[in-house]
């Protein structure tokens, strides 16, 4: 019996969004083609798993009905933590794979395994000599840190910052001086809802002279993304707070 191939099938960044794009504007038809023909998958979350596969069903007809598609979660515990530390052994996941079936490996938005779950799912593949195939879609991280300003040959993405203000406050300028000292560029997100508070730190922290750049919404109808000096952004939050609109945002400092 052939093994299977394990496909990273990126997602739409509308997850949790009020308004979603056209799923043929974010996904080519090649990758469409594909997840249309799988029937076993691994997600973040399985619920936000069969809503993908329902838009992806209005595009093209699903293998078998989503009632019939298998789909199993990475255990939640383990993907909070990170999956790339915590030594979680993903290969019982793969037993489909092994008898010859192709999987689908997804998170809820963007590219499992960057900035999402799913590493130990692909380390687990490698380690039984199952193919994996990453297939092309949107990826945010790369997507806000082309279109920041900001240098594109050096850069880290270091996840969420603290909620505490004080450990926020020390993170924010921990990283700018790294940003500073080495041109690397760095990149973070936060839960869309905390956005304005975190806008407002580091434009409350950073030096006048850093370049911020926010993308917010990307691929969305109403995405923008904006890159100035912190003095401007000072100057722009005085004259016009914030809206409060939950949109999913990276956010980039760099000198």
């Amino acid at each position: 019996m052939s093994t299977g191939t394990l496909y990273l099938v990126p997602t739409p960044l509308d997850h949790g969004c009020d308004s979603q794009a056209p799923l043929p504007d974010v996904l080519p038809l090649g990758t469409l083609r594909i997840a249309a023909g799988l029937t076993h998958w691994i997600s973040e979350n399985a619920r936000s798993t069969r809503a993908f596969l329902k838009r992806v069903d209005a595009e093209l007809p699903l293998a078998q009905p989503i009632q019939a598609q298998q789909v199993t979660e990475l255990p939640r515990a383990v993907h909070k933590k990170g999956d790339h530390a915590s030594g979680f052994d993903a290969r019982p996941l793969l037993a489909p794979a092994l008898q010859g079936h192709d999987l689908g490996l997804v998170s809820e938005a963007g590219m499992p395994a960057v900035a999402d779950p799913g590493s130990s799912v692909v380390r687990a593949a490698h380690a039984l000599g199952i193919p994996v195939v990453p297939l092309v879609g949107p990826v945010s991280i790369l997507l806000a840190l082309a279109a920041s300003g900001l240098n594109g040959q050096s850069f880290a993405f270091v996840g969420y910052l603290p909620q505490d203000a004080a450990a926020r406050t020390a993170r924010i300028r921990e990283l700018e001086a790294l940003a500073l000292r080495t041109r690397q560029t760095q990149l973070f997100i936060e839960t869309p809802y905390r956005n304005q508070a975190l806008l407002q730190a580091l434009a409350h922290t950073l030096a006048p002279t850093t370049w911020l750049a926010v993308g917010a919404g990307l691929t969305l109808p109403d995405a923008r993304i904006v890159g100035m000096r912190v003095s401007d952004w000072r100057r722009r939050l005085a004259d016009e707070p914030p809206q409060a609109r939950a949109l999913p945002a990276i956010h980039a400092i760099g000198p």
